[in-house]
């Protein structure tokens, strides 16, 4: 069996890693080149930073490594307005100019996010083709990465698949996120008897979804013989109040203490009350399904944490 070369960027990061291990472990087998801004001395690894890095430099990584596969991790939750720009577009931006210049064969594999969605239907799951609204300059940005995607397929410039992330929870959850926030301060609150932890509104329903389900969904797209369709939803399929997934976190760390829901809406995507994935493509198109559920998703969160 040939073992498949992948040159994965963003390999540092929280999902990065994920990725880079369930790639390691694919049945099918895959080389894997980590790709970083800062990255260690020796094999396996390469230094290009997709925000600030020339052209002429990703050719040159791209004609060195000569990848069967090339899967972008690179990604930015919060930040100013150029930032998400050029985290979210500029990043995916260079890779569609880059590769059918050095890797014409490649296949392309983009992290997109269920914030470009927007507000949906209550209790309607999403489809790839229902209407894209995002509320936010982080999911507008993340939109704009999609749709560059999926006109470079149309034209037939490259083979790329964007996978739509919904809430991916596990070890090394930035605090940028909900539950994030909450088991840091959960764990603030275990250090002080008595303190409370303070958070946003947690009545809001999302799609929460274990990381490695998702890194399992990356490994399937990028080595998989079929092209896949251009978009698909990775998510757990199932709308989960906030406020259940903190309460189960409280449950992990043994917090018994008030969660007051007092802090201000997060704008990223406070105006969306209701969210949940239509997995149906993924599985046609990927044969993948989620495997973990969401308390143990969420134990396994806490007990990285500590």
């Amino acid at each position: 069996m040939t073992v498949r070369k992948v040159l994965l960027f963003g390999a540092s990061g929280y999902l990065g890693r994920e990725v880079a291990a369930a790639l390691a472990s694919h049945p099918g087998g895959a080389a894997v080149v980590r790709v970083g801004r800062s990255a260690p001395p020796g094999p396996g690894w390469a230094r290009h930073d997709l925000v600030t890095g020339g052209h002429g430099e990703l050719v040159d990584l791209l004609t060195t490594t000569a990848p069967d596969v090339v899967v972008n991790c690179v990604g930015l939750l919060d930040g100013t307005l150029a930032e998400l720009v050029a985290a979210n577009v500029t990043a995916t931006a260079r890779l569609l100019d880059a590769i059918p210049v050095a890797a014409p064969a490649a296949r392309l594999v983009v992290l997109g996010s269920a914030a470009e969605y927007g507000v949906v239907p209550e209790g309607l799951a999403v489809t790839e083709d229902m209407p894209a609204n995002p509320v936010a300059a982080y999911g507008v940005t993340k939109l704009a990465g999609t749709a560059l995607v999926r006109a470079a397929v149309a034209a037939g410039e490259v083979d790329a698949v964007v996978l739509r992330v919904f809430n991916p929870i596990g070890a090394g959850l930035p605090d940028g996120t909900v539950l994030g926030r909450a088991a840091s301060a959960v764990r603030s609150a275990l250090t002080a008897p008595g303190r409370e932890v303070r958070l946003g509104p947690l009545g809001a329903y999302r799609d929460f979804v274990d990381v490695r389900d998702v890194a399992e969904a990356v490994a399937k797209a990028a080595l998989s013989a079929p092209r896949p369709d251009p978009v698909l939803n990775v998510g757990s399929g199932v709308a989960v109040p906030v406020r259940e997934a903190v309460g189960l976190l409280a449950e992990a760390a043994g917090f018994t203490g008030r969660i007051v829901e007092s802090d201000p809406v997060p704008s990223r995507s406070g105006s969306v009350d209701w969210i949940a994935a239509d997995l149906t493509r993924a599985r046609l198109s990927l044969d993948w399904s989620p495997r973990r559920d969401l308390r143990t998703s969420v134990h396994d969160l806490w007990a990285a944490a500590v």
